[in-house]
């Protein structure tokens, strides 16, 4: 029974999650309360490697989610689920766009989809700020300052104000100053 609930679920991610890997966060977030299959913190390491290996993210994360659920065969069956739409819908897309290329609705559906698709991620974004960079819970017994992780925001700042500065540095080297960084700070 988990291989189909694996198999439906990451056919709808992978058919409703537009705009790429990171639009899947908030369907992977709704599935932690739903499923025992993984938790928030769970799903934040799943998005950290997810990043950090080759590939795309969606696929990564749906296969680490997978095997988490199922061994692999789920990994297999929820990496399958999830890019099983996105290539049936390539197939037909590929085919007909060439006809409507200059079509009035085809360009308007696409006008209307990309704010829907910014949204996304910028919903998975403010995710990822609530998995790493806050706790939202310690509001309560702590106040407004006790909300922030700090080491980790200064590490992201630091981080943020160097890859803007030094726009060449490779991903992988900004990936492998913040391990090191988390390792010696034991955060």
């Amino acid at each position: 029974m988990t291989y189909v609930l694996l198999f439906w679920e990451f056919l709808k991610v992978g058919l409703f999650a537009v705009g790429g890997g990171l639009a899947t966060i908030p369907f992977l977030q709704e599935m932690t309360t739903r499923y025992d299959w993984f938790d928030t913190a769970m799903l934040a390491n799943m998005i950290a490697v997810g990043e950090s290996t080759p590939g795309p993210i969606g696929v990564n994360v749906a296969t680490y989610a997978g095997i988490t659920a199922g061994g692999i065969p789920g990994g297999f069956v929820a990496t399958f689920a999830l890019t099983l739409p996105s290539y049936l819908i390539i197939l037909v897309v590929a085919r007909i766009l060439q006809k409507f290329r200059s079509n009035f609705y085809v360009n308007a559906a696409f006008s209307g989809i990309r704010p829907v698709v910014t949204a996304l991620i910028a919903y998975a974004g403010w995710g990822m700020v609530e998995l790493s960079l806050v706790d939202l819970g310690a509001f309560e017994t702590g106040g407004l300052l006790s909300v922030f992780l700090w080491p980790q925001l200064v590490l992201f700042g630091v981080l943020f104000f160097v890859s803007r500065k030094w726009k060449k540095l490779h991903p992988i080297a900004l990936i492998a100053i913040a391990a090191v960084v988390g390792i010696v700070l034991k955060l």
